[in-house]
């Protein structure tokens, strides 16, 4: 009888010898390759229909303005203006791109790699915020940097220009205030379903639910009802901020009365609860 006899395959495997890239490193790929699914670089032709149809649409409408304001100085055309006429379209670019973002991992059963060493379920949470809060930003800020670079070409003198700088600067920050608040809503939303058309409807509804609460307390008979009304709606809500912050074309803030800082303390609160429904939401996923 004879004995088995073991054979030993060498089939290449070897220990990994090269750098320990880390956490920070993880965080920041995921980070690009969010910002980059965001504008769907490195996918099909079919996945960049839409986000380059409203970043067409976003630099057309900039350009318009920017011919306005150069012949029409006193017209009113503003940054801040600009960001509040995109506010709809942004609606819609957030409802598509935050289930592209999240809404997937979900669905294919990936985030139990993902949470594995070295990346923290708080990193994924803020490496996809960060994406769509800064792809935002930049669909509401590069058009005004388009209408800033026509004004300042077409100013008489330095003193135009300077204040061409000090205007683009509040319309930059006001793109800032709508790309948190709609960025941590709409992920927050995006993070409750694998089901892409689902999180996208959920994000359109969250505007339009609460838009005609916006209707009726303005025609509410208390002029304090009428001031806060601005509250519940979530675009309404950063108009109001920028209203009392920079103001209107004609320098009207009454609608607001004295709650500037009640609606800028809103709104902070709202991207801070948002944060962290979003980090108790992904703790809960890793869990399952």
């Amino acid at each position: 009888m004879s004995e088995a006899a073991g054979v030993i395959h060498d089939i290449g495997y070897q220990r990994y010898s090269g750098p320990r890239l880390g956490r920070g490193y993880v965080f920041s790929s995921m980070y690009v390759h969010g910002l980059r699914t965001a504008f769907g670089l490195g996918r099909s032709a079919k996945a960049k229909i839409f986000p380059w149809f409203v970043v067409g649409v976003v630099f057309l409408t900039g350009t318009i303005l920017a011919a306005v304001r150069a012949q029409i100085p006193d017209a009113g055309v503003t940054y801040t203006a600009f960001v509040d006429m995109m506010a709809w379209l942004v609606v819609f670019f957030v409802a598509v791109v935050a289930p592209e973002l999240v809404s997937r991992d979900l669905r294919a059963g990936v985030l139990p790699l993902y949470f594995s060493r070295p990346l923290r379920r708080t990193d994924y949470a803020y490496a996809k915020l960060a994406a769509l809060a800064t792809a935002v930003w930049l669909l509401l800020g590069a058009p005004q940097v388009v209408m800033f670079l026509v004004a300042a070409f077409s100013a008489d003198n330095m003193s135009q220009f300077w204040t061409e700088v000090g205007d683009v600067g509040p319309g930059l920050f006001y793109a800032a205030l709508w790309a948190a608040l709609f960025a941590g809503i709409g992920l927050l939303v995006a993070s409750l379903t694998g089901k892409r058309a689902f999180a996208a409807g959920g994000i359109v509804a969250v505007f339009l639910m609460t838009t005609p609460i916006v209707g009726v307390m303005s025609v509410m008979p208390s002029q304090t009802m009428n001031e806060l009304a601005l509250l519940f709606s979530p675009s309404s809500l950063v108009f109001g901020v920028g209203m009392w912050l920079f103001g209107t074309a004609d320098g009207d803030t009454d609608s607001i009365g004295p709650f500037g800082p009640l609606y800028l303390a809103v709104t902070i609160g709202v991207v801070a609860g948002c944060v962290a429904l979003l980090q108790a939401r992904y703790r809960k996923v890793a869990s399952s």
